[in-house]
């Protein structure tokens, strides 16, 4: 296909300007919109560096789809950004497995595709969680580091994160400061969620999913290769102790 400089160099603007912030709106919102060969040069500009883009309301989002894509948030970004004190990369992996959980709640155990609830509470979000870890910690050692392998995810290190936790600690009246409970660490994570466009905080300690979390997960967040079979881990072992 032929391109125009003046078409390319408006697509090239738009990209600019979504890589650098992470989302687009206004007159770039509708310029993507608006004219085909203009799109089809941003989003060819989005795929060679392992990323999408999509259009939720008024907005334009740049979302990065694989580890390796430039674009990709880093374990030491992460780490600098949202947490305090010594953090190591189980930390980093327990983010990602809560983030599973909580999202698992809105749909129905990625059953559905569609969100099956509203919001969920921290305590909720919580319990869920614990639930399970404590699944998880009830599968042999042996047959756990099989499953490292198979997944290439550190669930040992995962386990004892969560166990290290205070969670005597939990029923306390404030837990968004730095007592080192389970959480605590969720506050943390919720904190990632919202400043990603992920969450809502609509007050009582309850949260919403937002719209872009909603077109991510549809398109891209239960396709097996984006989540390497994890999600289906983590809740056919549930089912299966269920069974029992």
């Amino acid at each position: 296909m032929d391109y125009r400089q003046e078409e390319v160099i408006k697509a090239f603007r738009i990209y600019a300007k979504i890589s650098q912030k992470g989302f687009s709106e206004g007159d770039e919102l509708r310029l993507y919109l608006a004219e085909d060969k203009v799109r089809g040069l941003v989003d060819q500009f989005a795929k060679e560096v392992d990323c999408t883009i999509f259009s939720v309301g008024e907005r334009l989002y740049f979302v990065p789809l694989a580890v390796h894509s430039p674009f990709h948030i880093s374990n030491d970004t992460l780490k600098k950004t949202y947490f305090t004190g010594k953090t190591v990369n189980a930390d980093i992996y327990f983010m990602y497995v809560t983030i599973i959980i909580l999202i698992g709640e809105f749909y129905d155990s990625y059953q559905t595709t569609e969100p099956t609830r509203d919001f969920i509470s921290m305590n909720d979000w919580l319990e869920q969680v614990n639930e399970r870890l404590e699944t998880l910690q009830a599968i042999g050692e042996e047959e756990l580091k099989e499953l490292e392998k198979e997944y290439e995810y550190n669930w040992s290190a995962i386990i004892g994160k969560w166990k290290d936790m205070d969670d005597l600690k939990e029923t306390a009246k404030s837990q968004s400061g730095r007592t080192i409970s389970r959480l605590s660490f969720l506050h943390t994570v919720k904190r990632f969620l919202v400043m990603q466009e992920l969450v809502q905080d609509i007050g009582n300690d309850e949260l919403q999913l937002t719209e872009k979390a909603k077109v991510i997960v549809q398109r891209y967040f239960m396709e097996l290769e984006y989540n390497r079979g994890i999600l289906e881990f983590i809740y056919s072992i549930d089912r299966q102790k269920e069974e029992v």
